[in-house]
């Protein structure tokens, strides 16, 4: 197998990983919804969300910091990440009537300051979510801020959260 043969697999590999892992992360927002219903505040689907991954052993971080670098100096501008699964997928979790460019707008800056390429805007205030779900991939070079570290995300038996 030559160079380009062996990348172009591992790409396929990691996008076919990152689909799957995409799938059940909708598929817990999908059980949250139905069990819920739309009309509540987002708080209360993000902690139900999160125990939803939590209870299918799915690795995730709840309200991640995200830093801003500007000529040199890490500013806190106070932008958090909803949830990142498995340290590769991003998501914006909503309960809004409809969502807006600026939630999209949102959704793909805090992908750019990650570094992360892969995004999920979910709005649970809707009757069928997958009317409320939004998939955003950003192609594109170096992060804004390549230095995001994100802590160990692993599954929490003993809580209703993952750390």
């Amino acid at each position: 197998m030559n160079k380009n043969t062996t990348k172009n697999t591992e790409n396929t590999e990691v996008r076919k990983k990152l689909n799957d892992l995409t799938k059940s992360v909708i598929g817990a927002a999908i059980e949250v919804h139905r069990a819920l219903g739309p009309g509540l505040l987002e708080s209360a689907y993000e902690i139900c969300f999160c125990r939803e991954l939590n209870l299918r052993e799915i690795r995730f971080q709840r309200q991640v910091p995200i830093p801003l670098e500007y000529k040199g100096v890490k500013l806190d501008c106070g932008y958090r990440s909803d949830v990142i699964v498995e340290q590769t997928l991003l998501l914006e979790l909503k309960a809004v009537d409809a969502l807006l460019p600026i939630h999209e707008a949102q959704l793909l800056s805090y992908l750019k300051l990650t570094g992360l390429n892969v995004g999920l805007l979910i709005n649970f205030n809707v009757e069928l979510l997958r009317d409320g779900i939004c998939r955003r991939v950003l192609n594109s070079g170096p992060p804004l801020f390549s230095s995001v570290r994100f802590a160990p995300s692993v599954v929490n038996s003993n809580s209703d959260h993952a750390i």
